[in-house]
């Protein structure tokens, strides 16, 4: 099927709730086209170079999300444009984007991943040090960033069972922020391999790129 009919195709089964991120790494500029001519306007890219190559390029009005892990040195880059920036895993990175958006004059939005898988190659703050984070005053301090929302990414296994534990646990730890007077609105969970397991366990944002764009050519 065509990029158009891949999107139509996920478009028709997804909640009102679920937002669909077209996740673009690696695609040229003319895939990306194809899904904006097919009314997709959000898209994400994982590494800041490719990502500016891409917002200069191509029409402004996509809303670019930055997925992947962000290195503090690589902000400024992307702190004129990027509309959400999934990633957030320290402190440190929490600052550099307070102080490059201050700069930009922006608010700028964030989400906060929060390790649940079962492999240390992921990232992330652990349960207790998220809800530290979002009850201390230093968060408060920084005034130039919203976190609207938690991220996170499931173990790489076959094992449906376990996917779904960790997307449930996060799920809760995200309601539970959410009684205590936080409004959180995006739950960032799920991608092309388990992406309906995800809205079935509460995600509000699906990122899905190789049921889009094809499979890409690299391991």
């Amino acid at each position: 099927m065509s990029i158009a009919e891949n999107i139509q195709k996920i478009k028709n089964n997804l909640p009102e709730t679920v937002t669909l991120v077209a996740v673009s790494k690696t695609y040229p500029n003319e895939a990306i086209l194809e899904a904006y001519q097919a009314g997709q306007r959000i898209f994400g890219e994982n590494k800041v170079q490719e990502l500016v190559t891409k917002y200069e390029s191509l029409p402004k009005d996509i809303e670019w999300h930055m997925i992947g892990h962000l290195q503090t040195n690589k902000v400024k880059y992307i702190a004129p444009f990027v509309h959400l920036i999934h990633g957030v895993d320290s402190f440190n990175l929490l600052e550099e984007i307070n102080k490059r958006a201050k700069n930009c004059h922006r608010i700028q939005k964030v989400l906060l991943q929060i390790y649940i898988a079962k492999e240390e190659t992921k990232f992330g703050f652990s349960k207790e040090e998220v809800i530290d984070l979002l009850n201390s005053e230093k968060i408060k301090q920084l005034t130039n960033i919203e976190v609207v929302g938690l991220m996170g990414m499931a173990t790489n296994t076959a094992n449906e069972q376990q996917i779904r534990n960790e997307f449930k646990s996060l799920k809760t730890l995200f309601s539970m922020l959410n009684i205590h007077h936080l409004s959180l609105t995006t739950l960032s969970i799920g991608m092309s391999s388990d992406y309906k397991i995800a809205i079935e366990e509460g995600s509000t944002m699906i990122r899905v790129g190789s049921l889009i764009f094809g499979e890409r050519n690299y391991p």
